[in-house]
């Protein structure tokens, strides 16, 4: 059998080969003027498409135009990507949209809705209030009987006003319960530009804060992290709060994606694109909860012939 054949088998089987990556990104008002930048938009395909889910934030495109150009360029890859988007969500003449773009051949959209920012200690607390859509994980690879863990997955976006950080961040747990409220769902991750970190959120009063305090939400993003593109700067804003000990168990990675470095670019070109690396997750959600050992069994066995050759495998 040749390398080659082996390396298709391994196409075939990506469920238990590559992880699950979720992210999200403030694309910093992503627009028709930024997407009619070759080079900008070459940047975010790249950007996106490592994603299964991307969460785009700042998003000022009430027309469509942008993401609908996005889109375009994505879907000459290999991949199909759709989005599910909020409507202008803002005060006054300012608004921004959420845009979750995700591959629909792994993903649908199961539910969505804007959260009524009503409550009666706290009205009117967010600038943006969050658009929560629940997703289902599909399964895959039914000859091999693989099944995805994740049934279920409610994402929370949030980009918060930086100089009343603190007090959306802490309404943040508020949706959490009208989320739960709402639907039967245990798999439920917060994140965005939370403006969590330097002059916006210090530690002290983070510390406060239910979405901290509560030991079933696990902050992924470090306060060591610095999610800014600037030299200049070195600040934690951009977050992933999971929810459960259980979704927690499934993560394997959690960081930035640092795409000055990984596409070698200078900071002025990586400015153009955002002043925001994106925040990213990537999640365990095949070999979990495959109900044979098959799977992991072929894996592994390809992973050994693959590495070490194939001169005596016939």
């Amino acid at each position: 059998m040749s390398r080659w054949l082996l390396l298709l088998l391994f196409h075939f089987l990506w469920p238990c080969v590559w992880p699950f990556r979720i992210c999200a990104f403030n694309a910093q008002r992503f627009g028709e003027k930024k997407v009619a930048n070759d080079e900008v938009l070459n940047v975010l395909v790249k950007i996106v498409k490592r994603c299964d889910i991307c969460l785009l934030q700042e998003v000022q495109d009430p027309k469509g135009l942008a993401l609908s150009k996005l889109l375009g360029v994505l879907n000459r890859q290999q991949d199909l990507f759709l989005a599910v988007s909020s409507p202008p969500i803002g005060r006054k003449t300012y608004t921004e949209q959420y845009v979750f773009l995700y591959k629909s051949e792994k993903i649908s959209v199961k539910d969505q809705y804007k959260y009524e920012d009503n409550n009666p200690s706290r009205p009117d607390v967010f600038a943006r209030e969050p658009y929560v859509v629940s997703f289902t994980v599909q399964s895959a690879g039914q000859w091999l009987k693989i099944e995805y863990t994740l049934q279920d997955l409610v994402l929370i976006p949030q980009h918060t006003e930086p100089d009343k950080a603190a007090l959306e961040i802490e309404a943040l747990y508020d949706v959490f319960v009208d989320v739960r409220s709402r639907w039967s769902c245990k798999n439920v991750i917060i994140m965005g530009d939370f403006n969590a970190g330097c002059s916006y959120l210090s530690k002290k009063k983070r510390k406060s804060l239910r979405l901290y305090t509560d030991p079933d939400f696990h902050w992924l993003i470090s306060d060591s992290t610095d999610t800014t593109v600037r030299e200049s700067t070195n600040c934690p804003y951009d977050r992933i709060v999971v929810y459960g000990q259980e979704l927690t168990d499934l993560v394997t990675f959690a960081g930035i994606y640092n795409f000055t470095k990984e596409l070698r670019l200078s900071e002025e070109q990586a400015l153009k694109v955002s002043d925001h690396y994106p925040v990213e997750m990537n999640l365990d959600v095949t070999l979990g909860g495959s109900k044979t050992l098959l799977p992991s069994l072929v894996c592994i066995v390809l992973s050994l012939l693959i590495a070490g050759g194939t001169r005596n495998f016939i």
